[in-house]
């Protein structure tokens, strides 16, 4: 076999390889993309049927706590900026709203403990039980998109995934993460101050 031939033989099969290697890249990394994208699939899921059971919260508690209605409008406006935000897919202003909402019924859920009859109502514990399970399934779900944000995010980084990611105009996503407000406890003497 001439020295020329071999040469060629050996770059024709070096560059197999090579792209070979660039198109598993590329796929592992529209893996990760389609994780986030599946990932923020459940987490929307789940905002809209909290989205839809929380009108009926509000109307319950509305029977039972008429001078309250602050911590009721409140709870609807947050839940207005969650749409919003769920709806232009912004994940930055989805967790500006959902820390205001959480924080919204805590205070409602805190307020209704005065109310015994609201308290003893089956369809306001029936809706607080629904609401408190799917606030716990979103939280999953955030843990899960979260991680999946930063399994892409970290691919896209490193060498030599960024090359392809640069070349094919994949992107990071943003963290979902909630306010430190949100996390903290709920202050029950200056819900029934005044």
């Amino acid at each position: 076999m001439e020295t020329g031939t071999v040469i060629w033989t050996v770059i024709g099969v070096l560059c197999a390889a090579l792209l070979v290697y660039v198109i598993q890249i590329y796929n592992r990394l529209v893996s990760l993309k389609h994780g986030v994208s599946k990932a923020w699939s459940n987490i929307d899921v789940l905002l809209k049927q909290r989205h839809d059971e929380l009108p009926k919260l509000v109307q319950v508690c509305k029977q039972y706590m008429g001078y309250e209605q602050e911590t009721l409008v409140r709870v609807m406006e947050a839940r207005s900026q969650v749409a919003k935000a769920r709806e232009g897919a912004d994940v930055g202003a989805l967790g500006m709203a959902e820390s205001r909402l959480r924080l919204g019924l805590g205070n409602l859920f805190a307020v209704a403990e005065a109310y015994p009859g609201l308290k003893a109502d089956a369809t306001f514990r029936h809706l607080q039980d629904r609401i408190t399970g799917l606030e716990n399934s979103i939280a999953d779900r955030r843990e899960y998109y979260n991680e999946s944000v930063n399994l892409n995010n970290v691919r896209i980084e490193q060498f030599p995934d960024l090359l392809v990611a640069g070349r094919f105009g994949f992107r990071p996503f943003e963290l979902l993460e909630f306010s430190e407000q949100e996390k903290a406890d709920v202050n029950l003497g200056a819900l029934f101050a005044g």
